[in-house]
């Protein structure tokens, strides 16, 4: 009998002891994936980013804006924001708005001593230029490349030129168009206040001022002077700036993807009463990831419609701040 109990209770206590193992180990396994569990994946230079600039995850994107400790865009060493730069897309909707309400038309734009309106902040990639508001004619953008994209043409030349920010974003663009199959040429970028002057006085001789005041700019109502702006055809066009071009494959696909890059179609059709241009499906303007998705969203055709509905906030704030 006492054979048999001892029997059973070695044979208890083994099961309680292998039971206990198993336990420990379960909340051993548990105590060490906490610990050694990653973190939530970053938008680090490391990880990549898809083209719309938000980063690729496995993860379903939250309905929710991040949260950040500030309004404020962050800023870069030279001091600008990385949303003016278009380094870093900003995903708080606040940090936008704030950038908007600032570069609002109403508040950066001043008469001079000859009843001109002049634009103020010329270097922001939200500067925005038309027959009603110019650039300095000294106004030479600071940060000029030639983007590594294929041109129309062959040799050195300034209009092959962008601000650094539009370049690199007009490389992203070409790349992604390539992969698509669709083939892409920049025609004509950055052009400074002297040659814009030659252009339009020619096209005035050859036209009349009347239909060149239609179709090209006025010296400093030029958007390609701020070098934020190209110009991009196909073969299918055979490299021309017509509005044929819009019809094109290529056309077709500038329109509906360039915005993923930070581009905007400038200048629409049927929209001549607001830009003051006639339909130009070739001209891309970059405005920044953020942005052009914004213009997007809004539903707005146009740059104008677009930044002027932040003239009222941008009143209140600065009469708030005299206050």
């Amino acid at each position: 009998m006492r054979a048999r109990t001892k029997i059973v209770v070695t044979l208890v206590a083994a099961v309680v002891l292998v039971w206990g193992f198993t336990r420990i180990g379960d909340w051993d396994v548990w105590a060490q994936k906490g610990a050694s569990e990653p973190a939530a994946p970053s938008a680090s230079a490391s990880e990549p980013i898809d083209p719309a600039g938000s980063s690729a995850s496995s993860q379903a994107p939250s309905d929710k804006p991040a949260e950040s400790p500030s309004a404020s865009p962050s800023e870069t060493p030279d001091g600008t924001s990385s949303f003016e730069t278009g380094s870093k897309p900003v995903e708080e909707p606040e940090a936008v708005t704030a950038m908007l309400i600032q570069n609002a038309p109403a508040m950066t734009v001043k008469k001079n001593s000859d009843g001109l309106a002049v634009i103020t902040n010329s270097d922001s990639l939200l500067v925005l230029v038309n027959k009603k508001r110019n650039l300095s004619s000294s106004y030479i953008p600071e940060d000029l490349v030639v983007p590594d994209v294929e041109f129309s043409f062959s040799g050195d030349s300034p209009k092959k030129k962008l601000r650094k920010a539009a370049a690199d974003a007009l490389e992203e663009l070409f790349n992604a168009a390539k992969d698509d199959g669709v083939t892409l040429k920049a025609v004509s970028g950055y052009r400074s206040y002297a040659t814009q002057k030659s252009i339009f006085d020619r096209n005035a001789e050859l036209k009349g001022a009347e239909v060149a005041n239609r179709t090209s700019a006025h010296p400093g109502q030029s958007e390609h002077q701020t070098g934020l702006a190209m110009d991009v055809s196909s073969a299918s066009a055979n490299f021309e700036l017509e509005t044929t071009f819009g019809d094109t494959k290529e056309g077709k696909w500038l329109a509906k993807h360039a915005y993923e890059y930070g581009f905007i179609i400038r200048y629409p059709k049927d929209m001549q009463d607001i830009t003051g241009y006639t339909y130009e499906p070739w001209h891309v303007r970059y405005v920044g990831k953020d942005v052009a998705k914004a213009v997007l969203d809004s539903g707005s055709k146009t740059l104008e419609e677009f930044m002027e509905s932040y003239d009222q906030q941008a009143r209140e704030a600065s009469g708030k701040a005299k206050s």
